[in-house]
């Protein structure tokens, strides 16, 4: 018996092709938006020497680490401006701070939101396990009709691909504060808006820099990904490099992405436990 086969793609389509003709003023605006602000933080950080940047992140590394991480932030910036990639790698790191803050800007009101609820966090959580399933590079193809070929589908596709661990993890900070503490605050009469920002996020800080931590390093994954449809940075000189056939390039591009990668994630480690 033959069953009938769901047109499933065909309404993705067509549901797709309605939100961009419908609502294409929006992602114009949002478009040009977006890509002022990748151009006003690539063109601040081009516009520091070399040097200065790399001394001003090896202090901040200092004042955050330890001279470990300074030493090691020194040693693989220098590799990286030595390959001539240090413009590449500037607007990687453009496009992951940018997606980062907008990740972590819707994610920690709905992490909240579905902490506090039953309700919500059932509904929420399914959706999370959808989002973080999907192969990367299906969140591409919806980036292309909104904001066309460019870095803004990068900052659209890396926001949707990184957000579910900040949500996840923000969740899980504040439903693990000990009831005691909850039934403390309340006997105290604390409001619900005191419980929260008193007593529930600052316990759950850790966890929640943990979450930001994983959104930082899925963005910077997803950003290299996003060379395929036309974004800037490491990525596309690794797709270069694919493309043309040249390996030494295209390992020197994934070297600074490594070096990139563990910079961020050691100073996002020694943020959370400051925090702790």
């Amino acid at each position: 018996m033959d069953i009938p086969r769901i047109p499933l793609g065909s309404w993705i389509e067509g549901g797709l092709t309605w939100l961009t003709s419908e609502y294409s003023v929006v992602t114009r605006g949002i478009s040009r938006f977006t890509q002022t602000g990748i151009n006003s933080l690539n063109d601040g950080l081009m516009w520091l020497p070399e040097w200065a940047l790399l001394a001003i992140i090896a202090l901040l590394c200092w004042r955050l680490a330890g001279p470990r991480l300074a030493l090691g932030a020194v040693l693989g910036l220098a590799l990286i401006w030595n390959m001539g990639l240090w413009e590449p790698m500037i607007e990687t790191l453009t496009l992951v701070v940018i997606a980062t803050v907008v990740a972590v800007v819707i994610a920690l009101p709905i992490g909240i939101t579905a902490a506090l609820s039953e309700r919500l966090y059932r509904l929420f959580m399914p959706l999370l396990d959808f989002m973080q399933t999907m192969p990367a590079f299906v969140y591409l193809i919806p980036a292309i009709p909104f904001f066309g070929i460019g870095s803004v589908s990068a900052i659209f596709a890396t926001v949707i691909f990184s957000m579910p661990p900040a949500i996840r993890f923000t969740t899980l900070g504040i439903r693990q504060v000990p009831t005691e503490l909850i039934e403390a605050a309340d006997a105290y009469g604390a409001t619900r808006s005191q419980k929260l920002f008193k007593v529930q996020l600052p316990l759950s800080l850790p966890t929640v820099m943990a979450g930001i931590n994983q959104t930082i390093m899925l963005a910077l994954s997803m950003v290299v990904i996003a060379a395929m449809i036309g974004a800037d940075g490491l990525g596309s000189e690794v797709w270069r490099a694919i493309q043309r056939l040249r390996p030494g390039d295209g390992f020197e591009a994934g070297i600074a992405v490594v070096i990139l990668a563990m910079l961020l994630d050691r100073l996002t480690q020694s943020l959370r436990k400051t925090s702790r």
